[in-house]
């Protein structure tokens, strides 16, 4: 069986400037590894042969890359970005259609922009390169186009001249060509250049010298940030958050402070919702229209219902559900636990692994006894039921609709329906006990000082 289209993701850098034991392409951006971004970024753009390249000292990159559902491909010894695509030339041999090749240390390039890529070689041209125009040229390979503003040849900055070093059109590095041409043409790639290297880069010139047409198409700079430091990432996470609030905002949500918002790749936000300063989305959150977040709330693996209002300062954990009018208030935490419509929890409270029914109030303070030390235990609180303050409910337990628990109560038995539900210690008052305490207590301090 022959595949259409396939793209190639090269991932064996050694990252050395990350200073850190996770490899480079495993670390994140919008809460979601770099590596994952570009295999997602090849599935959108159509590829059905993705190959991982990876390198030796990088076994966590096969290993991830494999569960994402792409091949892999070892170089090894590393030798260039030329060598790095040879290494993928058998699980490219039955590819018929036009082959792209992506970065895993590049993750915020959108499936439009190789759209465009793709359409470039359904034109006509044998190579398409994308290319952008950055403030700052710095070391990246120019892009060397002749009169009719075809691309004529890639020369990298370590061997251009001065000439092409004031060339402003840079690459990339993401290329892309029908894949038997890529292949054929790397074949002939020599190493004759400053670092001994095999360079992608130059099939573009082979491209030409067989007469054939190459040209660049141009991204947006904040598209095609590498990431190769702690500094990178911090920037790529940047770019990343600042295209979030634009899109956000775009589609109907207001963002009161949008610079003290943080999104995850997958926040989905309805219209008409409104986000208070300093919120964070993490990974799986969903939130319904008309909903509030209010200020300094974390939000992860949550879903959040129409109209329902989160926070300030609340947390909710994976698993929360919060139903349409729901409430969370301030310093609470919610894990692993749903509340229907209109339940309220307002304040000082964890609620885990918990069920909590619709229209029931849960008094502050109140805790989900859920953890005995080895297994979690789930807590059943029916609709409309009433928990006062203070109330421990001891898992695995449940409070029927409408029943009250009293102020201080440790629930450790079902409550019935309708019921109330009282677990103190009855209160006893000793008159004068604290004018005698204290009397004791400053003639024990007078004698010490005596001493």
């Amino acid at each position: 069986m022959s595949h259409s289209r396939a793209a190639i993701i090269l991932a064996a850098g050694q990252g050395t400037r990350m200073k850190s034991k996770t490899v480079k392409v495993l670390h994140s951006v919008g809460g979601r590894p770099m590596l994952d971004w570009s295999v997602d970024l090849a599935r959108k753009s159509g590829a059905d042969r993705i190959v991982t390249v990876y390198g030796a000292h990088s076994p966590a990159v096969k290993t991830a890359a494999e569960a994402l559902g792409t091949q892999t491909a070892l170089q090894d010894p590393p030798k260039g970005t030329g060598h790095a695509v040879l290494a993928a030339r058998e699980a490219l041999a039955d590819v018929e259609g036009a082959a792209i090749v992506l970065y895993a240390d590049t993750p915020l390039i959108t499936p439009q922009t190789v759209a465009k890529v793709f359409a470039a070689l359904e034109d006509g041209a044998s190579v398409a390169v994308l290319g952008f125009e950055p403030e700052d040229p710095a070391a990246y390979g120019r892009l060397i186009t002749d009169g009719a503003g075809n691309l004529d040849r890639i020369v990298e900055y370590k061997d251009a001249s001065e000439a092409e070093r004031a060339v402003r059109l840079v690459n990339s590095g993401v290329l892309a060509a029908p894949a038997p041409l890529l292949l054929e043409l790397l074949a002939e790639v020599g190493n004759d250049n400053a670092n001994g290297e095999y360079y992608l880069t130059d099939v573009v010139g082979l491209a030409r010298g067989r007469g054939l047409k190459a040209v660049v198409v141009k991204a947006d700079p904040g598209e095609v940030l590498g990431v190769n430091s702690r500094g990178d990432l911090a920037g790529a996470e940047a770019a990343f958050q600042a295209r979030m609030r634009k899109q956000a905002m775009a589609d109907g949500v207001t963002l009161i402070a949008p610079e003290t918002v943080f999104f995850s790749h997958d926040t989905q936000i309805a219209r008409d919702v409104i986000v208070e300063p300093n919120v964070v989305f993490g990974p799986g959150v969903t939130i319904g229209e008309d909903a509030v977040i209010h200020a300094f709330s974390h939000l992860e693996g949550a879903s959040v219902a129409q109209g329902a209002s989160v926070g300030p300062y609340a947390r909710l954990r994976p698993g929360a559900e919060l139903g349409a009018g729901a409430k969370v208030g301030n310093f609470v935490e919610v894990k692993k636990s749903q509340l229907g419509e209109g339940a309220k929890v307002s304040h000082l409270t964890y609620i885990g692994d918990a069920s909590i029914g619709a229209n029931a109030n849960i008094g502050a303070g109140t805790i989900t006894c859920n953890y005995d030390g080895y297994d979690k235990h789930r807590t059943v609180v029916g609709e409309g039921a009433f928990i006062g303050s203070n109330t421990c409910l001891v898992a695995p337990v449940t409070v029927g609709a409408g029943a009250f628990t009293g102020t201080g109560t440790i629930v450790t038995e079902n409550v019935e329906a309708d019921a109330l539900a009282l677990a103190r210690t009855p209160m006893t008052t000793k008159s004068g006990w604290a004018a005698r305490f204290r009397a004791a207590k400053e003639a024990r301090k007078a004698k010490k000082e005596s001493l």
